[in-house]
């Protein structure tokens, strides 16, 4: 059985390391990147508590000893379902089973001006960017003598409440009270303003009345101003207009408000659901197909519990490639579809830290709500187990451990004394960067 799995995320990697030297498989996996990248820790990234190597992990050694799985490093531009092929490009791959597991990008709603000048964080590329720019900023309002252009370089505005806003917004709390002032004593860090902005009534909506209250203490605890029940309507790169009609300046606006399916060109538009999700069946299949399917972010599975489908977190991705890797077994040894087996998720919680021994965590079964250092133990006891690679994590743990006793991240550094480009060169898709003739046959990027 030839298998095509088009992402190597967690949904995508778990699947063809499941397939992994198992008889009667030829196995390919697609990417863009060549390594997986571990999203739960980009803020640390971007914060400077954690190297961009320390959670991504080469996709190629992972299957060294591999004797049915190869990678290959290219773009999705096309499915072609009547020909069971797609169009990439390194050119076009023949399949007998396609799996989508491409998973999501940052959604701004359609709103072009926030598009260009918010920062998003959905890449490793995209949160080194963030951190490069925070710095910079940091600098250029060492040398301004305007004081309302270093009251813009001083505020910062994260949008979204949910976990990826919240750990950011804390992370960067805890820079502005332990690590900035000594980095940069000519600077009053007092006038530094940090705003977490939420549309919805609370943050980290998705988790208990009592995780939503705690976070919210512990972000105003450190100093972050929370706004709930407040839309951001524009940003121009200066001025953040809300939809209640007042304004916020700052120079930096980091989007975490919203994420949207990454789904390939000729897939049948009738099958895209909210959140630009792919209908799938309960075997992940997508509907009116017989060997396509979808797995993680990308896709939608109604069912009880989850009429919009899953939530687009790890855990989904992973236990719905679980169950698709069994399934396909069983399809290749001619076990039939009379024995394949239904995807139903176990829910096993959700956390988020905050900030040094503040987080919270909820369990369903038995239904229990945890705070503080101890929450946050666990918080860090289930991200390193998560985090692919023995080196990998004895590096993040080590960081922790020195940030934990010394207050203090060693990985602010500028590797250059200009100003970093607009976000758009730095974000683009590797499509995207295709270089475009120009009229007079010279190459531009």
């Amino acid at each position: 059985m030839k298998v095509v799995i088009v992402g190597g995320g967690f949904g995508g990697l778990r699947l063809a390391r499941k397939l992994n030297n198992k008889p009667g498989f030829e196995v390919t996996l697609l990417d863009r990147f060549n390594y997986h990248q571990f999203q739960p820790l980009f803020y640390q990234v971007a914060t400077a508590g954690l190297d961009a190597s320390n959670i991504s992990f080469p996709l190629r050694k992972v299957f060294h000893k591999s004797k049915n799985v190869r990678i290959r490093l290219g773009d999705l531009k096309e499915v072609v379902p009547e020909q069971n092929l797609i169009r990439t490009s390194l050119g076009d791959m023949d399949y007998d089973v396609l799996v989508l597991a491409t998973g999501a990008g940052t959604n701004f709603f359609g709103n072009k001006s926030l598009e260009a000048n918010a920062f998003p964080m959905k890449s490793t590329v995209e949160a080194l960017q963030l951190r490069h720019t925070l710095i910079q900023h940091f600098e250029d309002a060492l040398q301004s003598d305007n004081p309302e252009e270093i009251e813009q370089l001083l505020t910062l505005v994260v949008v979204g409440g949910g976990p990826t806003g919240v750990e950011l917004s804390g992370a960067l709390a805890e820079m502005k009270h332990n690590v900035l002032p000594k980095d940069f004593p000519e600077i009053d860090f007092s006038r530094m303003k940090i705003y977490l902005l939420e549309s919805s009534p609370k943050t980290l909506a998705n988790m208990s009345e009592k995780s939503s209250a705690d976070s919210r203490k512990y972000l105003e605890k450190l100093g972050v101003t929370v706004m709930t029940g407040t839309a951001v309507q524009d940003y121009d790169g200066e001025t953040v207009l809300l939809k209640n009609g007042s304004t916020i300046r700052s120079r930096i606006v980091i989007w975490a408000a919203g994420i949207k399916g990454n789904v390939p060109a000729g897939i049948n538009p009738g099958l895209i659901a909210r959140g630009n999700r792919v209908k799938v069946d309960g075997y992940n299949k997508v509907l009116g197909t017989g060997n396509i399917y979808a797995i993680g972010d990308v896709a939608s599975m109604e069912a009880e519990g989850y009429p919009n489908g899953h939530p687009q977190v790890a855990p989904v991705a992973i236990q719905q490639a679980d169950t698709l890797a069994a399934n396909l077994i069983r399809i290749e040894s001619k076990s039939g579809s009379k024995h394949q087996q239904l995807f139903s998720y176990y829910d096993k919680g959700s956390m988020a830290t905050v900030g040094r021994n503040l987080a919270v965590v909820d369990m369903p079964k038995p239904k229990m709500h945890f705070k503080g250092f101890f929450a946050w133990l666990i918080w860090m006891g289930l991200h390193l187990m998560l985090i692919l690679g023995v080196k990998n994590r004895l590096f993040v743990f080590l960081n922790w451990l020195v940030s934990y006793f010394t207050y203090d991240q060693s990985l602010r550094l500028l590797f250059n004394n200009t100003k970093p480009p607009k976000r758009t060169a730095y974000v683009k898709t590797i499509s995207d960067r295709r270089m475009e003739e120009t009229g007079t046959g010279q190459l531009q990027h």
